[in-house]
């Protein structure tokens, strides 16, 4: 019997109706939810995914514009950048859409963002807050989107064994975090697995809840579940395939087609993680924008 699927698209869209309301009622007092997207470089990927942003923003009724820089943007010059927007108090969030050229160090760039507008929730203030369970702070979007899929999913989480593969800053670290915490929709005992965890499919047989966060296309398969298990595909990776016109296309860490047959529950891929991320992204610029008034 094949796992039932997780329809982030429908999921996304239940949240993107309640932030339309909340959008519409600050229209009435004369304010606009803004966010800005910083795109360095012309990765195509980036493009894509900022055009899907920008789109959902439209649609909820929240402004958005993106500023291009070139690849050879210094630090210092992207950084006066960001300080900038940080000032206008007409914005209200702000994104930096990963990955930055290697000459741009991450952790400078996402720290200069100010944490009130950091609506990726990158922000070292932000990740602290998340560790100390503070509300005021922003959560990581994907991480974020991850907990709202089992919610709606009405998946049990409550005592439940999760085993977190994948132990990166934005999803991996963060999500063992939130699923730990002591509230509804959390709760687990969890395992933070990686590239050199020990007998991994001994490990993640153990979970209730499977979430791969490794960046391997269909690295999880059939070994890696146990029966009945829910399981998460958060990975975006590019594959060679001659039959698509870009010469690539993008697949999950999870080899879904086989692994749908042992799953109790899976996510798509697409059409899972990545519209919950885009979801809790225009919530979180709600928040923001509500704050900016309070």
């Amino acid at each position: 019997m094949s796992a039932r699927i997780l329809d982030g698209e429908a999921f996304a869209s239940q949240i993107h109706q309640q932030t339309t309301r909340r959008v519409q009622a600050l229209h009435k007092l004369g304010l606009t939810p803004s966010l800005v997207f910083i795109r360095v470089g012309e990765d195509p990927a980036s493009r894509a995914y900022v055009s899907r942003k920008e789109k959902r923003a439209a649609e909820v009724g929240i402004s958005s514009r993106t500023l291009v820089f070139p690849e050879n943007t210094s630090l210092p010059s992207l950084l006066r950048e960001i300080d900038a927007l940080n000032a206008d108090p007409k914005v209200h969030g702000i994104l930096i859409q990963s990955p930055l050229p290697k000459s741009l160090p991450n952790n400078l760039v996402y720290a200069r963002v100010s944490p009130d507008k950091d609506v990726d929730g990158f922000h070292p203030v932000n990740f602290g807050k998340l560790l100390l369970d503070d509300p005021s702070g922003f959560l990581p979007c994907t991480p974020a989107g991850i907990l709202e899929i089992l919610r709606l999913g009405q998946i049990p989480t409550a005592g439940k064994h999760a085993v977190v593969v994948g132990r990166g800053q934005i999803v991996g670290r963060p999500l063992s975090v939130l699923l730990a915490r002591k509230s509804p929709g959390a709760d687990c005992t969890v395992t933070l697995a990686h590239s050199s965890t020990r007998d991994l499919p001994a490990i993640t047989r153990q979970a209730d809840i499977l979430v791969g966060a490794m960046g391997r296309p269909h690295f999880l398969k059939p070994e890696h579940i146990r029966p009945g298990a829910t399981v998460i595909d958060v990975g975006v990776n590019r594959i060679s395939d001659s039959s698509d016109s870009r010469g690539y296309r993008l697949v999950g860490d999870v080899d879904s087609e086989s692994v749908r047959m042992v799953a109790g529950a899976i996510t798509p891929n697409p059409g899972g993680v990545g519209p919950m991320t885009i979801a809790l992204l225009l919530s979180n610029t709600l928040r923001a924008a509500e704050s900016s008034i309070s």
